[in-house]
């Protein structure tokens, strides 16, 4: 099977379930946010191999919400599990409660860890604002975007934690 279809040359696409959009459609613009997010996931997995595991759930997870995203509705998809925003809120709670309390506002910096995941939580923000703007959100819609705002709690925390393991001080903004 070859990558290239041609269908897409004149600037449209299928949307999960066969309906065919322009490739700036939200939900296309969605989907393709969380694509984006889900790869710099990728790129934290490789710098820290022992979150893989936590990482790649996370990744199936914004798999099962971008397949969401992209649907017609035709097509009969997994429901998205709720269960998986509390997990990462008990995860956050694990974090927040090693570390000292945030006093500022914290500016990306080293670690390098830290750094990734704040650029991780933008983009995980953006996934969020363009998945609002689909018009017909279904309830599996509303819990992606419930997810992706948790997720990018997560990912601040996260940040926070690795400049924390690293005994590396934050870098604090104060006005």
């Amino acid at each position: 099977m070859k990558i290239y279809t041609k269908t897409g040359d004149a600037g449209s696409t299928s949307l999960c379930g066969g309906t065919r959009v322009p490739k700036n459609h939200p939900r296309v613009e969605a989907y393709g946010d969380v694509d984006e997010l889900i790869s710099y996931i990728g790129l934290l997995r490789c710098e820290l191999p022992q979150e893989d595991a936590l990482l790649r759930r996370i990744q199936e997870c914004l798999m099962l919400g971008s397949a969401h995203l992209s649907s017609d509705g035709r097509r009969q998809l997994k429901n998205f599990d709720p269960c998986e925003i509390d997990f990462l809120e008990s995860k956050i709670d694990e974090m927040t409660a090693q570390m000292p309390p945030q006093t500022a506002f914290v500016l990306p910096a080293a670690p390098r860890t830290a750094s990734l995941c704040h650029v991780i939580r933008t983009v995980c923000r953006r996934s969020e604002r363009s998945s609002i703007g689909i018009e017909d959100k279904n309830d599996e819609i509303c819990l992606t975007i419930k997810y992706l705002n948790r997720l990018s709690d997560f990912f601040f925390t996260l940040a926070r934690f690795q400049c924390y393991k690293c005994n590396i001080s934050e870098d604090f903004w104060l006005p």
